[in-house]
């Protein structure tokens, strides 16, 4: 018989010594090692802070545990650790580190210990008294005010002042674009400080969060902001991760423009000024503020200064020179303002001028930009890189008042150049497009974006000097693909985490044949997200919905067909594909996705907080809030990976605010009329969503209470004569205040199919063996043999003569884990033989792709017949889960893997 995936919960972590890798050399200290590698195989190209995140197996690590980071050579490496997770037993399931790494660093080893005897040369020194936080890394000094209009008061490295503070910008324009006449008025407004919590203190890695909001010079205050600071020891680098909240009125409060400034004191002269914007490919526009080269160059003795200038080396001073070469000097062009404009994904412009009653002249232009701005003379300056810049459109670089004192740096988020932000709806029919017409489930008042978010990174990068090209070109690379350890693949299955997941397996043609799909569906939606220019402020990171095969377009005007907003967990499909394979491609489309549908569609203030919002045209359009938009579940891969706070936040933002929202907005409200109880939830997705939620605060936390509320509901479906089959189409009374769910009436029988579609298997794969518990293993293994099966079935179960789920590819996985659990093979071959037929919706049976190249598109495009995003993600998930639950029963003989080559 196979061996069982989940055996009995109470042995399942007995060999916890075992699945450790490069336990070989360990140290008398280490108990165990795990072997880390960089993602996509790639050292960092300079010296960089990485945080990252490794998983343990249960009783294996203690909270009280430390941690050694060797090299292959055996050279170690100072490491911060901290807990992010903990198993039932109170030992760590995931921790979180830091390190600072030289370039070329690889083959790392991280130790298991009970002491660290690691010694530092440069850690992080932090003081406060009750106005400021004072941070030094050892080689720059970051001053952090505790209130007040600066992010940042001074930036200095190596004891030279490079900035004299930081704010954040938002200029706000009083209503839409107006085409002729009047136009709206603008209002600038600077982000004011009003709470600053230090997260973490070093030694290694300091994080510091600042809250506040953006305030008027009249008092008004809008757009909340949350913004982070990553420090490491030794490093002149700043990490940013920025995020604001919409709180405006979408028909008057317009984003004109958004984005960070920093002044720079100038102490050189003019000509040994600079400034370098990033191009791409590695290229730069790199130019002095006053060039020494007009009718004849600069030469002192026999030295070409021009040439010298060009590389940002130093200048004499204009006292240094004759008369004559003063002269030059006075009468040669500076410059004062330069700008870059990236207002598409696929052109960006460079200009200049020379004062503020001066014409723009183009300067430069070129494709995408790597979003880097340097400004500073040779005694130093500062390198600002906005990540995914041309990606996230409208944006923009700029540097002002280079001739002056002191200059400024811009990094626009949103271009004051480019359109105001409407995020008005898309139509103005009161009552929406209509499910039965357009799949659109609009409501009055509810396609608002009050309350969305959107999170941005920035790196800083103080220097002392104005950097080579090649430097340069190496912190646009930091700040656009930060460098992450990661512990194997084979290593993190093997503890396991995040539930029913298989290792690529070529073993068999059937086998082959799936690993093959599965790639190819991934490269297929990579390139879509080219070709059809899924880029853009607030549209990056997400997927297109559905396909219209006659327009050769996906439907991204068409109601509930066009941004995917999580359906049917693109999200998943993406991280599990990721986690088996390690390919750094899928992890770089992964984290896009969820940086955006975390923030974007997902409500964090205002009426519908808690909430996340369906598919459609705006990504905030559809009139469904729901929380299984804004599940924990999905941020889960990223956080416990990456460490990312921000996500951090957002997953324990959920935990009440969805479970609070539930009740103020009844997700069956249009569905069912109102019954004796609060509101009405079905098993999944909604429960299901809320199970997730309080999973991952009980295993962040430890705190038993949120396991408790698990088992609340689970005790109120045990009481049940059908288990999470108990209601009429799914749905059950719900109280967010006692946490019990309730049959509407005895005779309620039913499913709803969203409860296998919405991340639901997903939670309870893992949640089983955490819970260890039998009302919930009878309730979930009851629920995975019995949807789908044969009426003969459920009559058996429960003496009914009821259908309870549909057949076919999407809901296989449940099979296959009853067939993990207990050996019976009939529910093996139950879930690769519906898994193996062709989707009853129209899908498709491979993801061959042919190339359309006619008038009717603007160029040649990738198009895969039948496909929709629910068919991808859905048979991407069943076939990455059936491999692993269900793998040793696959029928190698079936005609669908015949002529792999052309299928």
């Amino acid at each position: 018989m196979k061996n069982l995936i989940y055996p009995i919960v109470q042995l399942q972590y007995v060999l916890v010594f075992l699945i450790f890798s490069g336990t070989a050399n360990l140290s008398a200290q280490e108990t165990s090692s795990v072997d880390l590698k960089w993602l996509g195989d790639k050292a960092p190209p300079i010296q960089t802070g990485v945080s990252w995140g490794v998983p343990f197996s249960m009783g294996q690590v203690q909270p009280d545990d430390a941690f050694t980071l060797r090299n292959s050579k055996g050279v170690e490496f100072p490491v911060q650790s901290w807990q992010l997770a903990y198993w039932p037993d109170g030992s760590i399931k995931w921790a979180g580190f830091a390190s600072v790494m030289e370039s070329g660093t690889s083959k790392l080893s991280l130790g298991v210990v009970k002491k660290s005897n690691a010694s530092m040369k440069n850690t992080i020194q932090i003081r406060e008294n009750s106005e400021i936080f004072q941070i030094n890394t050892g080689v720059s000094e970051i001053i952090i005010p505790k209130q007040g209009e600066k992010i940042i008061e001074s930036i200095a490295v190596n004891d030279k002042p490079v900035s004299s503070g930081g704010r954040l910008i938002c200029i706000k324009q009083e209503g839409p674009d107006v085409e002729v006449g009047v136009p709206p008025a603008l209002k600038k407004y600077i982000g004011n400080i009003s709470k600053v919590t230090m997260e973490q203190n070093g030694p290694v890695r300091a994080v510091f969060k600042i809250e506040g909001m953006h305030t008027s010079e009249d008092g008004e205050s809008w757009l909340p902001f949350i913004v982070r600071l990553y420090f490491y020891a030794g490093m002149e680098s700043v990490k940013m991760v920025h995020t604001i909240v919409y709180d405006g009125d979408q028909y008057k409060d317009f984003i004109r423009g958004l984005g960070v400034s920093f002044e720079l004191p100038m102490k050189e002269e003019v000509h040994n000024r600079h400034v370098r914007f990033s191009g791409e490919n590695g290229a730069f526009w790199d130019e002095p503020a006053q060039p020494v080269n007009g009718r004849i160059k600069l030469y002192k003795d026999s030295t070409n200064l021009y040439e010298r200038q060009l590389l940002g080396k130093r200048l004499p001073d204009r006292s240094e020179f004759s008369d004559n070469k003063q002269f030059l000097l006075d009468h040669w062009a500076s410059w004062n303002d330069f700008k870059l404009l990236q207002h598409n994904a696929d052109g960006f412009i460079i200009q200049k001028r020379t004062n503020d009653q001066s014409s723009w002249i183009d300067a430069g232009a070129g494709n995408r930009s790597r979003g880097l701005v340097f400004a500073g003379d040779v005694s130093g300056g500062l390198a600002v890189t906005i990540r995914n810049f041309w990606e996230s459109y409208p944006s923009a670089l700029e540097v002002k008042n280079l001739k002056t004192d002191k200059a400024e740096i811009k990094a626009w988020l949103w271009s004051p150049e480019g359109p105001a932000m409407d995020l008005r709806p898309y139509d103005t029919l009161a009552w929406g497009h209509s499910l039965r017409a357009s799949y659109e489930d609009a409501q009055p008042g509810h396609s608002t974006p009050e309350g969305i978010a959107r999170t941005s990174e920035i790196l800083l990068f103080a220097t002392s000097e104005v950097p080579s090209l090649e430097r340069l070109n190496n912190i646009a690379t930091l700040g656009n693909k930060p460098p992450l350890l990661s512990a194997s693949a084979e290593y993190i299955h093997n503890i396991p985490v995040f539930g029913a997941w298989s290792l690529p397996d070529r073993s068999s043609k059937g086998k082959v044949w799936l690993e093959d799909q599965l790639q190819k569906s991934f490269n297929y939606y990579q390139a879509q997200v080219e070709q059809r220019n899924w880029y853009g402020f607030w549209d990056y990171g997400d997927i297109m919905h559905g396909y219209d095969e006659d327009r050769h377009e996906w439907k991204y005007d068409i109601g509930g067909y066009a941004w995917d907003n999580t359906e049917l967990m693109p999200n998943m499909w993406l991280w599990y594909q990721y986690l088996r394979t390690g390919n750094e491609e899928v992890f770089r489309m992964a984290e896009a996705m969820t940086r955006h549908t975390g923030e974007v569609d997902v409500y964090h203030d205002g009426p519908f907080k808690g909430l996340g919002s369906r598919h459609n045209v705006l990504h905030w359009g559809g009139g469904a809030k729901e929380v299984r938009i804004a599940q924990a579940a999905l941020g889960r891969f990223y956080y416990y990976l990456t460490t990312d706070e921000r996500t951090g936040d957002l997953m324990r933002e959920s935990v009440e605010a969805s479970n609070t929202a539930i009740g103020g907005l009844d997700p069956l409200r249009l569905i069912l009329d109102k019954s004796k109880y609060p509101t009405h939830a079905r098993v999944g997705p909604d429960w299901f969503a809320l199970v997730g939620n309080w999973m991952t605060e009980w295993e962040r936390t430890g705190d038993d209470k949120y396991k408790k509320r698990i088992l609340t509901g689970v005790k109120s479906f045990s009481k049940m004569p059908y288990g999470f089959f108990s209601g009429k189409e799914g749905a059950f009374g719900y109280d967010p205040k006692s946490l019990k769910m309730y049959q509407l009436a005895p005779d309620h029988i039913g499913e709803s199919h969203l409860s296998v579609l919405m991340g639901g298997p997903e939670v309870a794969f893992e949640l089983t063996p955490l819970l260890d518990n039998k009302q919930w293993n009878k309730l979930w293994f009851q629920f995975s043999k019995i949807y789908g099966a044969p009426v003969e079935e459920v009559k058996a179960e429960f003496d009914r003569e009821e259908k309870l789920g549909d057949v076919g590819p999407w809901y296989s996985r449940l099979a296959a884990y009853y067939y993990s659990q207990t050996g019976d093979e009939k529910y093996a071959q139950r879930a690769w033989s519906t898994f193996l037929e062709d989707n009853p919706w129209g899908g498709y049976t491979n993801f061959n792709t042919t190339i359309y190249n006619e008038p009717g598109s603007l160029e040649p495009v990738e198009e895969v017949q039948g496909v929709s995003t629910n068919n991808t993600a859905q048979w991407s998930l069943n076939a990455i889960e059936l491999l692993e639950l269900a793998g040793d029963q696959i029928p190698n003989d079936h005609p669908r893997f015949e002529n792999n080559d052309k299928n």
